[in-house]
């Protein structure tokens, strides 16, 4: 009697799930594809540090601090990263105090207590542009900026999507409004192909060539050029160590193959002197 108890609980259980399976399965057959809107990929960038023996262009990390401290340092934070950091881009040490020093973080006033703001030094943070969350949507439509210090982690192909997405503000042309009228950007909000919904909240940050003025000896400040920079300095924000970290891994390769050599050319020369057993 037990045992038929046991079968017919079984045999519910899987009358269940065949009938959840079933009707999951015509609900997938039967029901409308969503149609996605047409964004385009990252384009694919030839970054210095691409591959396994990248490199850091460090003229061109310095370039896109630049455009990150004239034009996204207005609305994006990078928190994760102190002003002694920059040493890593090629300045001295003169040149980064004189640098963080450029700076306002924020401080505590000695003689009253209140909060106020100081010149930096290298072993502050890069400050935030708004004292809280609350007075950075109210000052972007409800959109708060995302904190930058590890964007291109946090995006797929990140380095690619900084820079498509900084060159991607364009009109939406009649053919994608004809077939997806949702694309049409709304109100405070900006058509970009890169964008997965197409619209942004983020104005278009580099709006004209030479927006930023490079110094003498570097390329033209085009948007292109600029939106690739500022990428790849996000890219060493983001990763500071990825070169290093190339480079470890390489030499444990090599390492790794010549302790398997080693290990081949021993056991061979170990069992070159064993005879092998005659069988009877």
């Amino acid at each position: 009697m037990i045992r038929l108890f046991a079968i017919l609980i079984g045999l519910g259980f899987a009358g269940v799930a065949l009938i959840s399976f079933l009707f999951g399965a015509y609900a997938a057959a039967t029901e409308e594809p969503i149609k996605h809107l047409p964004y385009e990929e990252p384009m694919d960038i030839d970054f210095s540090f691409n591959g396994p023996f990248g490199n850091w262009d460090r003229q061109q990390l310095q370039r896109g601090y630049q455009v990150y401290k004239e034009v996204c340092a207005a609305c994006h934070s990078l928190k994760f990263v102190a002003f002694r950091n920059l040493a890593d881009l090629g300045y001295s040490e003169a040149q980064v105090k004189a640098e963080a020093a450029s700076w306002q973080v924020p401080g505590i006033d000695p003689n009253t207590g209140e909060a106020t703001t100081r010149p930096g030094e290298p072993t502050d943070y890069f400050p935030s542009p708004y004292p809280n969350k609350v007075a950075a949507a109210a000052a972007n439509n409800n959109a708060i900026p995302p904190d930058l210090s590890l964007i291109t982690k946090a995006r797929h192909d990140g380095s690619n999507y900084v820079a498509s997405l900084l060159t991607g503000y364009q009109d939406p042309s009649p053919e994608v409004l004809e077939e997806h009228p949702e694309a049409a950007p709304g109100p405070g909000l900006y058509h970009n192909v890169y964008f997965h919904n197409l619209n942004i909240a983020m104005a278009p940050p580099l709006s004209m060539d030479g927006q930023v003025t490079y110094a003498e000896g570097n390329p033209e400040p085009t948007i292109s050029q600029m939106s690739k920079d500022v990428a790849a300095f996000l890219t060493w924000t983001a990763e500071p160590t990825m070169v290093k970290r190339k480079q470890t891994g390489l030499a444990v390769l090599g390492f790794l193959l010549f302790a398997t050599i080693l290990a081949y050319l021993s056991k061979k020369q170990i069992w070159s002197s064993v005879k092998p057993r005659r069988e009877d």
